[in-house]
């Protein structure tokens, strides 16, 4: 699935700095100081089967051009444990858990401009788990801590109204607990942390 995400981000983002080269720009006009925004995952999450049921919604305040701090709402549900590395391995039905999971949290960003739009992100969200079995009825809950290490490209067009940033994240989750025992034998089989996550936020500028 993350493949696939990571070939629609690229070229996403080709066609539409190619439509829009006369009016796109990395600058960020001081002047609109909140945004509000989500991520592609929401769109494409609309064409798997299964579905992750993936949402977000940031909203965010700049507080100069250099630095930028949002809250996040994120709901998900997934089949897999998330520290299965991209290979042969990656989302097969052997590695599945013998249910799913789904999370609902909520958190805070910090992102900071490192050169023109280049930036870099940290993403800390404490999720609430549902340990669902194979027939979607809740087992039992537990609690996740979900951080994620970004880098990506900021960048704004339509008269700094909308922006899109495409990026690429490591993600590590050092807390989960209350794992059901058949679950956990599967988790345990793989690492805490993620590397090579592509991304794709995009938002409006108020």
């Amino acid at each position: 699935m993350k493949h696939n995400l990571l070939f629609l981000t690229v070229l996403f983002c080709i066609v539409f700095s190619t439509a829009y080269s006369q009016t796109i720009t990395s600058d960020i006009d001081p002047e609109k100081k909140y945004y509000v925004g989500s991520s592609l995952w929401v769109a494409y999450g609309l064409f798997l089967d299964p579905s992750p049921e993936f949402y977000q919604l940031n909203a965010g305040y700049r507080i100069d051009e250099k630095n930028t701090v949002s809250v996040e709402a994120i709901t998900w549900k997934y089949l897999n444990p998330l520290g299965i590395p991209y290979g042969p391995d990656y989302e097969t039905v052997e590695t599945q858990y013998p249910g799913a999971v789904q999370g609902i949290g909520a958190g805070l960003s910090y992102q900071r401009f490192l050169w023109k739009g280049l930036y870099g992100q940290v993403h800390s969200v404490a999720f609430r788990q549902n340990y669902l079995n194979d027939r979607d009825k809740k087992i039992q809950s537990g609690f996740q801590l979900f951080n994620t290490f970004r880098v990506g490209y900021h960048l704004e067009f339509f008269n700094h109204r909308l922006f899109i940033e495409p990026s690429i994240a490591a993600t590590w989750f050092p807390i989960q607990t209350n794992f059901p025992e058949s679950f956990q034998i599967e988790e345990d089989r793989w690492n805490k942390f993620f590397f090579g996550e592509p991304g794709l936020h995009f938002g409006i500028n108020f």
